[in-house]
């Protein structure tokens, strides 16, 4: 699980300061996907930084496992976002030096494992994305959507516990943002991972568990406007349950 209480994040001082996140308190479980949405500017990046292990809060705690995350050293923290979690940004971060394969057995290597290992693992998932046939493609070469693909495999190399995600479709057509968030639902029930993303997008009916709205740095569960719901989508519990 991962939770956070009375999460703070105030960027400079005095006057000049600003409040990306005041007070959150949120709880992740295990296999939970947790959709948080909300205008640009309310603080979703900054807060899926701190879960991340990204950016220290100003105040507050992060705890995966009971483990404080910040309590930990750098290299300790370190390790722990190389191991347990797994990031996807609206932008990729591919290193174009490095081709399609290269680029998703990165993490697997700076862990340590096995060569031959990391290179199956990393083949078979960039088969699962659709990318088996583009292995020796650098970024470039690549569209939107392949270069989302592959940072996905990139970012489940290590098969993480948690996968943190800011605007994974931000850059793509709304075909292709179907695909993606139907790909990390498949892959978060097949793995029992957890997922948190944030998005500025309206609230994408079936593939989460938990919404939340933030708003000039605070959180809240549910819609916008005081509503709480689940949004679980009833079609999709339907069609899952008669073995889609």
């Amino acid at each position: 699980m991962i939770e956070a209480k009375d999460l703070d994040k105030t960027f400079g001082r005095g006057a000049r300061a600003v409040h990306a996140v005041r007070g959150v308190e949120l709880a992740v479980g295990k296999g939970e996907r947790v959709y948080i949405h909300g205008p640009s500017g309310a603080g979703k990046s900054t807060l899926l930084h701190l879960l991340g292990g990204l950016s220290r809060p100003t105040s507050g705690s992060v705890t995966c496992g009971g483990r404080d995350i910040y309590r930990l050293s750098d290299r300790k923290r370190s390790r722990l976002r190389n191991r347990n979690f797994g990031f996807i940004f609206q932008f990729y971060h591919l290193l174009p030096e490095l081709n399609v394969l290269e680029n998703v057995m990165l993490p697997a290597r700076i862990r340590g494992g096995r060569g031959g290992e990391a290179l199956r693992k990393a083949k078979d998932l960039l088969a699962t994305v659709r990318m088996d046939g583009r292995l020796r493609h650098r970024p470039s070469q690549l569209s939107g959507g392949e270069a989302q693909r592959t940072a996905i495999a990139r970012a489940l190399i290590n098969s993480p516990e948690a996968l943190f995600c800011d605007e994974p479709t931000g850059n793509l057509d709304s075909e292709m943002s179907a695909e993606i968030y139907s790909l990390i639902r498949e892959l978060s029930d097949r793995e029992n991972m957890s997922v948190i993303l944030v998005s500025h997008q309206e609230v994408i009916e079936g593939f989460f568990h938990t919404e939340y709205f933030m708003r000039d740095g605070t959180l809240e569960k549910g819609a916008p406007g005081g509503a709480r719901r689940s949004i679980l989508d009833t079609r999709y519990s339907n069609t899952t349950s008669q073995g889609e």
